[in-house]
């Protein structure tokens, strides 16, 4: 049976994988502001970023199908051939062509050749000589090669292409069949980590990160890494497609270049959203009013194809955004960045902007826009972005989680859905609440409800409220939570639980702004700005037709990913300090110092449970104190310590780590069986043949 699925999802991969993978560069290559183009072997070009549309005056459309030869300057033209020929032997290639410009002007454009970056692709990227250099611009501006993989689900390296041997030194043949933490460099804890690198890709759909790999010659690279999750038509896991680009130049630069970008403005107190615009790869397909009024544009503008928003951006913030694309691509979001744009008179205004990577293949994206040209000049520049008074229960001072706070305070001012996702424990509730507090609802009501601890049966009533007499029992009118949140934020937590007969009305309460409560046939208007979070993957959901997509792309307006605790451990001391601090006050038991080992300790476990996890631990670890040191009880967070005893029995390693999870979880089910990957009457039905009782946590 196994060796069936896996012929199975074999040929899933040779016939669908290439495709995927292209899908894959095409999200990755359009927005570079470094010129890239894509030739056969025809010379004829495939694709173009939008660097090459500014540097040829052209756009993508104009670009596809014309041969290399027609943009070279005349007299060059007969080299051609032979520097082709050359290059086709070769694989590779570097040197200075004159290219004709859009005004038929000759410019020197130097060019790097890669070839067959997949199946008889190929990768030119150019640069202008008479354009000056950036400095320290993104990484992707020094990337002149490409290596993608495709892997099995379990990460195997299924098929690799040239780029990949050029990277990294292996020949196709060294390296296929193996798994993909062979290119890590020499330690035991390579294959968990990508193993972990790929569950992420397989929930969220794809992961982004960086980290050191390893060429065959023993040297290692920095390397940016995104690796997508492949389904069929079904839902079903079939493999991965990864890129992998060597970013160390820009590792060596990162620290300067991230200050450098993390030093924004304060906004004004008030702050003004000029619009939010939306499109798919570098073509708007929405646009508001108001963004539209404030570069100058009009709706017949858009229509009659005036408007392009690669226009938008003058030459020297287009750094930034290929930044904010790169962390798009990684994160899901941007960290918010001020730059200018270009209204269509010519004159500027400055914004503060706001991407989000709304689906990876094919590249869609939406843009929030903080209009801030009424802020007063006279404003310092301020090294962190917002009050420590908005969000002073988010302890932590992390890159990770200052990202998110940066996201949350750009969404807050706009009536936008925001869509929290997130693994249990990670703070969810805690970012919701920030948004609200930080928006222009701040006076009005902030309404909570878990749609995972409301019996399904009543989520409708909760939800929506009822009219007496709509079904035995009410006896009396219920307000629904959608009433109490008018002209407030409703924030719904663990959305993904929302029954399936259910989701049609949610919708419907969100498109249309209006309801019938349950027995009811008056309409009730209503103004509420939804913020929805959950631990589960819906794309998922969606494929196993157990959520609707038109209610899954409604909810993700505006998505922001939580990070987990073990990826942001220099979070995990301060976080230990904070809740030994606060329960030591509770209990009357000051905690003046944690050992540095127990710091080493808390560090160094993964803290599945996550924020929550780790409240619990130190509440726990206070109880035990009996003076002003913190008495941990290390044991329990020791990777030894989750080895099974010598002799227990199956049932009895179950036993201990589902009574585990369930702790971790503070007892609930339904969150305990989304950890454990088990429907929560499966859950149910094994606590009882297991003898799993409340008083076991």
């Amino acid at each position: 049976m196994r060796s069936a699925v896996v012929r199975q999802q074999a040929g899933w991969l040779v016939e669908n994988g290439l495709k995927e993978l292209e899908l894959l560069f095409r999200a990755v290559l359009y927005h570079p502001s470094q010129p890239i183009l894509i030739a056969d072997s025809d010379r004829r070009y495939l694709d173009a970023n939008s660097g090459a549309g500014r540097l040829l005056g052209l756009s993508r459309d104009q670009i596809i199908g014309r041969r290399i030869d027609d943009f070279a300057e005349p007299s060059f033209r007969p080299q051609i051939d032979r520097l082709w020929q050359d290059f086709l032997e070769q694989g590779e290639q570097e040197g200075t062509l004159p290219l004709l410009g859009p005004h038929g002007d000759v410019r020197e454009v130097d060019y790097t050749a890669k070839g067959n970056i997949l199946p008889v692709q190929h990768l030119f990227v150019l640069h202008d000589k008479s354009q000056k250099k950036v400095d320290e611009g993104p990484g992707s501006s020094w990337v002149k090669d490409y290596a993608f993989f495709l892997l099995d689900p379990d990460g195997r390296i299924d098929a690799c292409y040239s780029g990949a041997e050029r990277i990294y030194g292996y020949k196709d043949k060294e390296i296929i069949g193996q798994h993909a933490s062979r290119l890590y460099p020499g330690d035991n804890i390579f294959p968990t980590k990508v193993q972990g690198e790929l569950k992420r890709a397989a929930v969220e759909g794809h992961f982004g990160n960086e980290d050191w790999h390893c060429r065959k010659d023993g040297s290692r690279f920095w390397a940016n890494v995104l690796t997508m999750a492949l389904k069929d038509a079904h839902g079903e896991l079939q493999g991965f497609a990864r890129v992998v680009r060597d970013f160390t130049e820009c590792h060596r630069t990162n620290a300067t270049s991230r200050q450098a970008a993390a030093r924004l403005k304060q906004p004004p107190p008030e702050p003004t959203i000029a619009g939010i615009v939306s499109g798919e790869y570098d073509r708007v397909t929405e646009v508001s009013d108001a963004f539209l009024r404030m570069v100058g544009y009009s709706r017949d503008d858009l229509v009659n194809g005036q408007f392009h928003w690669s226009d938008l951006t003058p030459a020297e913030h287009l750094p930034l955004d290929e930044r904010a694309h790169e962390e798009g691509l990684r994160y899901g979001a941007c960290t918010p960045f001020e730059k200018e744009y270009l209204r269509k008179d010519g004159t500027r205004v400055r914004v503060l902007v706001t991407s989000a990577a709304v689906n990876l293949s094919p590249f869609r994206w939406i843009t929030f826009v903080q209009d801030l040209s009424a802020r007063e000049q006279e404003e310092t520049v301020e090294g962190e972005l917002g009050g420590e008074h908005n969000f002073e229960e988010i302890v932590g001072k992390s890159a990770a989680l200052k990202r998110v706070l940066r996201q949350a305070e750009s969404v807050a001012p706009t009536d936008a859905t925001v869509l929290l996702l997130g693994e249990t424990g990670t703070g969810k509730e805690l970012v919701a609440e920030a948004i609200h507090r930080i928006s222009g609802r701040r006076q009005r009501p902030f309404i909570t409800m878990n749609c995972a601890a409301i019996p399904t049966g009543l989520l409708e009533s909760e939800l929506f409220g009822y009219e007496r007499g709509a079904f035995t029992g009410a006896l009396s009118q219920k307000i629904g939570r959608f009433e109490l949140a008018h002209q407030g934020t409703l924030f719904l937590d663990e959305v993904g639980d929302i029954p399936l007969e259910l989701q049609p009305k949610l919708l419907r309460a969100l498109q249309e702004k209006e309801f019938e409560r349950l027995g009811g046939i008056r309409t009730i208007p209503i103004d509420v700005r939804l913020i929805a979070a959950t631990n589960r993957n819906l794309k998922q959901m969606m494929g196993d037709r157990l959520f609707r997509s038109d209610l899954y792309y409604r909810l993700k307006v505006f998505p922001i990913t939580i990070p987990p605790l073990r990826d942001r451990p220099e979070d995990i001391p301060i976080l230990a300090r904070h809740f030994a601090q606060k329960y030591g006050k509770e209990m009357n038991r000051p905690i003046e110092t944690i050992p540095s080992d127990t710091i080493r300790a808390l560090v160094s476990w993964s803290w599945p449970g996550n924020v929550r996890e780790l409240e619990n631990f130190m509440e726990r670890s206070v109880i035990l104190s009996h003076g002003h040191t913190l008495r941990a009880p290390l044991a329990e967070i020791r990777a030894d310590a989750l080895e099974a005893p010598n002799g227990a029995t199956l049932e009895q390693v179950e036993r201990e780590h589902i009574i585990r999870i369930l702790r971790q979880n503070g007892g609930v089910v339904s969150t305990a069986a989304t950890r454990l990957g088990l429907p929560r009457t499966t859950l149910n039905a094994m606590m009882r043949k297991l003898g799993i009782a409340r008083k076991d946590l």
